[in-house]
């Protein structure tokens, strides 16, 4: 990669700095302000009602941004390429703002033009990101456009369906299964990846099963099944789609040995967070037949799967990328635990599992805290120039 000089603030010198964290602290703003909303102190101005507004803002506000940071981070290094940085990324913040001050009815716009404005970021991010795959010829990283084109669509999708609709249910479902799928891509290769470099670093015995027909199957079967249940969520088919790829995707990660990794919860937390994509599948299709609530799987996939899962590689790559050891220390651990709670205490509320538990503000409560003492840690990495290397001083008598 070509090196050239970049005297600007640190906060816009690499991708992943100011999405990871807005991404981090909207995390962690607007669940309490949504619970306010819900509860009737505050009004919500814009046309989405409450609880749409939420999933929205969960899953195109927050989710949006965690995807943008990772691919400005990954995408220099597929093509070897000067990372997007200054003005460019500035821009883009300011269209990701822009979007979700629409969508909260602040900017006053029409409904048409909420979405528009609110589908302009993840459309400028798909347009970058080609521009760079294309200049560096890594053709074969163009399929990764295919989930960002998706996540755009069922944002679209979301404003049209509640301006008709009311709410949208459909497009909530579509955004939670194209950040899933998008898991199942990218997690699914760096899990192992990253458990098969830290296994041979420690002379631990096994290695994970690498990549073949195995983990393709369960991709396929895994994207099929999200179609059915985004579509037809209460049907026998989609509920037996549903529990097979769940088995096969628990088989794929126990695959990757992640009961070895105990020793690097930085590891761990990818593991356990891949956990609930199996355990929301598996939710899925017990609702399918009436056996669960139609919110189990949105919450087990949503809060478990997606929330644990950005905030784990948001932990990694802000470590990895600002020069600092990959060891995530007890608050960074502390603060996944709170997550991975919150998705267990939402099901549990909701479900009658603990009577007299109120899921709902525990689960709020659990992930507020958690993304609080997340944005504790990574807002000094992320905002500080890179951390240099020291240099092993020279021994005494040489030149």
């Amino acid at each position: 990669m070509t090196r050239s000089a970049y005297d600007g603030p640190a906060l816009f010198s690499y991708g992943f700095r100011p999405f990871f964290l807005v991404a981090t602290a909207y995390a962690l703003g607007v669940v309490p302000v949504w619970l306010l909303i819900w509860r009737g102190s505050i009004p919500l101005n814009g046309h989405l009602a409450p609880v749409s507004w939420h999933v929205h803002e969960m899953l195109f506000g927050y989710g949006a941004a965690v995807v943008a940071g990772f691919l400005f981070t990954a995408v220099p290094n597929w093509t070897g390429r000067m990372p997007t940085r200054g003005w460019p990324l500035m821009t883009l913040l300011a269209l990701w703002i822009f979007g979700r001050l629409a969508c909260a009815g602040v900017l006053g716009l029409p409904p048409t033009a909420v979405m528009g404005v609110d589908v302009a970021f993840l459309a400028a991010v798909a347009a970058m990101v080609t521009r760079e795959i294309v200049a560096g010829r890594n053709w074969r990283n163009l399929k990764v456009l295919v989930p960002v084109t998706l996540l755009m669509g069922a944002n679209a999708m979301h404003h049209v369906e509640a301006m008709q609709y009311g709410t949208a249910p459909y497009a909530e479902r579509a955004g939670i299964a194209t950040l899933v799928f998008l898991i199942t891509l990218i997690g699914g290769r760096i899990t192992p990846s990253f458990t098969r470099n830290w296994l041979a670093r420690t002379g631990s015995p096994g290695r994970p099963a690498p990549f073949g027909i195995f983990d393709a199957v369960s991709l396929i079967v895994g994207a099929g099944a999200l179609v059915l249940w985004t579509i037809t969520p209460q049907t026998q088919v989609t509920g037996i789609a549903l529990a097979v790829a769940a088995g096969l995707h628990l088989l794929r990660l126990l695959r990757w040995l992640g009961i070895f990794t105990l020793g690097s919860p930085l590891l761990t937390m990818l593991h356990i967070s891949y956990a609930f994509i199996p355990l929301g599948l598996a939710a899925a299709s017990l609702a399918a037949f009436g056996l669960a609530e139609q919110a189990t799987p949105s919450h087990l996939l949503g809060i478990g799967a997606i929330g644990g899962m950005t905030l784990a590689v948001m932990m990694r790559a802000t470590l990895g990328h600002t020069g600092r050891e990959l060891v995530s220390g007890p608050i960074l651990n502390l603060a996944f635990v709170a997550i991975a709670g919150a998705a267990l205490a939402r099901i549990a509320g909701s479900s009658d599992v603990f009577p007299g538990i109120d899921g709902i503000h525990l689960a709020a409560a659990l992930w507020t805290l958690g993304f609080g003492m997340a944005l504790r840690r990574l807002l000094p990495w992320l905002v500080q120039p890179r951390v240099q290397p020291r240099r092993p001083s020279r021994a005494p008598g040489r030149a």
